[in-house]
């Protein structure tokens, strides 16, 4: 095992551990305000699809451009652009982590923890930042047709409003992700994010298992 990868080894180790203690109080906050977004517009569970595997084609190493406004409602507000890594690591059937890299960096910036539940056939999709540590309410979707939307209730500049992520072109070799916001319950979004991947040559998605 090569330094680096042990480094990424314990990392990873490290993560999910935080990750499971901040997700089990974070849960208790979340049952308080899921019917809030529920009734705000958020995706309808099928109940014939299994979805456990529907991140299985991300697994591996990424080139990531994304685009990013810090404040999406500002009108005028300017798109900054920079490139970098997305490294997806399965941890089960229906658990995935995404660790995003930023170019010039020599350790993960921030981290998504994908998990499914499979008595509802959702996703449960929660965020973290080295900025803060902190782990919010995760938005909760699920995919239909190769499209992955996920939303949840948030705060943006001091204001209520939904968050939503949405996957596509997942069977692809260049999946394509957003986030938007919604200040008027759904109706309208607005733009705050973009992320285009492309694989990294020679990766076949088993390039960084859990614990090796």
């Amino acid at each position: 095992m090569t330094l680096r990868k042990h480094l990424l080894a314990l990392l990873f180790s490290t993560v999910v551990v935080i990750l499971c203690s901040a997700i089990l109080c974070s849960n208790l906050v979340f049952a308080q305000t899921s019917a809030e977004a529920a009734k705000a517009g958020s995706p309808t569970a099928s109940a014939d699809h299994d979805g456990q595997h529907d991140f299985d084609p991300f697994i591996g190493t990424w080139k990531a451009h994304t685009k990013y406004r810090a404040h999406p409602f500002g009108g005028s507000d300017p798109w900054t652009e920079f490139d970098g890594t997305e490294i997806f690591q399965k941890i089960w059937d229906g658990a995935v982590l995404e660790l995003s890299g930023v170019a010039g960096a020599n350790e993960p910036v921030g981290l998504m923890l994908y998990t499914y539940n499979p008595q509802s056939h959702q996703w449960s999709v929660y965020f973290a930042s080295r900025k803060d540590g902190k782990v919010g309410l995760p938005n909760v979707g699920e995919f239909s047709n190769e499209r992955g939307e996920f939303i949840v209730q948030d705060m943006l500049n001091g204001k209520s409003m939904l968050n939503r992520y949405v996957w596509s072109q997942i069977a692809s070799s260049s999946p394509h992700f957003e986030e938007s916001w919604s200040s008027d319950g759904g109706r309208t979004w607005e733009l705050a994010r973009i992320v285009d991947l492309a694989r990294v040559s020679g990766d076949t998605g088993n390039a960084h298992p859990a614990g090796k």
